[in-house]
């Protein structure tokens, strides 16, 4: 079975550089006795919003983590999505499924790029979840060749996975999606098909499974509900929902015109020789917004997990919300999509950085 993203001028905006190079580690000093309440308060509040915002690099992640060892890889690789996306608009949504499929199995650490070998014949992208519906990796090998003219071993498969997901979403909304992603990544060396089936959430779960999978990654219910609109872009197999959605026993939630549409467009027995594609959002395929919320409410959306944020109050709300309020999502998306993009990453002596992100050094 196939699955898809769930609960994922080129320019960077001027202030993506503008941190200081990773610590070592954070603290606040203690304020001298001198001090009066008045000053001490205002320091510590200070100090408490120093720590707020530091917080990403004292888990070993910084926005601007290249500023001093590769200034421009940031641009390098948002040239490199930009020659891609604006060709084909389905391989940006690939790369932001990409980053997704990516954390939820072994962290952030660009473990989906790995191709199978000898001793590992069977690598996440040869799993079900991947094969053969996952697309962008011909990007990020560009990006990774032109950052390694730049600068040889300095930047990690990881973050540039991280930076062209975020650049994707940057290029579909019609550049309303900006975000400022930490980096510090390392590239991890191992692989399995076995666990991408284990910890992706397939396109049949219901609401409590979903809620669960996403927990399991430490990400909360209004992020699965936030980063499930990633479904306003890309394309599935049939396969992926007309055994569960079309299949004369299915349930009754999805509405009854779009059934009769998307039977038109797929097969009532899709094989793997015969298994179309639709898109996932029919009214704004290739616009990165919220229409998709839009679609939820309307019972026109292809996955049972889909048609499940309706099936509680609360993310029935948190559905509402995204689709009538202009702009809540895209904030909200920017900050789930960095939570997300820090995922069990790897540091220090865990991970390496990929000469080539196909193979482990």
């Amino acid at each position: 079975m196939r699955r898809t993203l769930h609960h994922f001028s080129s320019a960077l905006s001027s202030h993506a550089h503008s941190t200081t190079e990773p610590r070592s580690e954070c603290k606040v000093e203690e304020q001298p006795r001198r001090d009066t309440m008045a000053t001490y308060s205002f320091r510590l509040a200070v100090a408490v919003t120093c720590a707020l915002v530091l917080a990403t690099a004292c888990q070993g992640l910084q926005v601007g983590y290249y500023k001093k060892t590769c200034p421009r890889v940031e641009y390098i690789v948002r040239d490199e999505v930009k020659k891609f996306v604006y060709q084909n608009a389905g391989i940006g949504a690939g790369l932001i499924r990409m980053i997704f499929h990516d954390c939820f199995v072994q962290g952030c650490d660009a473990s989906v790029l790995l191709d199978p070998t000898p001793a590992n014949p069977q690598p996440e992208k040869l799993s079900p979840p991947n094969f053969p519906s996952l697309r962008g990796f011909e990007v990020i090998d560009a990006a990774k060749d032109a950052v390694e003219k730049a600068c040889p071993g300095v930047v990690s498969c990881a973050d540039i996975v991280a930076f062209a997901a975020r650049d994707a979403a940057y290029f579909l909304s019609r550049f309303r999606v900006k975000i400022d992603m930490p980096a510090g990544r390392l590239d991890g060396r191992v692989s399995n098909a076995s666990e991408a089936l284990d910890f992706l959430p397939p396109p049949v779960f219901n609401i409590t499974e979903l809620v669960g999978s996403f927990a399991a990654k430490g990400l909360g219910v209004e992020d699965m509900v936030v980063l499930s609109g990633a479904h306003t872009v890309g394309r599935s197999h049939c396969s992926s929902f007309v055994p569960d959605r079309l299949a004369a026993a299915a349930p009754s939630d999805i509405n009854a015109g779009f059934a009769n549409f998307l039977r038109g467009q797929c097969p009532a027995n899709p094989t793997s020789a015969n298994d179309p594609t639709v898109n996932q959002d029919f009214v704004t395929p290739n616009a990165f917004d919220n229409q998709y919320y839009r679609n939820v409410l309307a019972h026109k959306v292809l996955f049972t997990s889909d048609a499940a944020l309706l099936t509680t109050p609360a993310t029935a709300k948190m559905v509402k919300d995204n689709a009538n309020v202009p702009g809540s999502w895209e904030g909200k998306f920017r900050k789930a999509f960095v939570k997300m993009s820090q995922i069990e990453v790897k540091t220090g002596n865990q991970g390496e950085i990929r000469k080539n992100c196909r193979v482990v050094n």
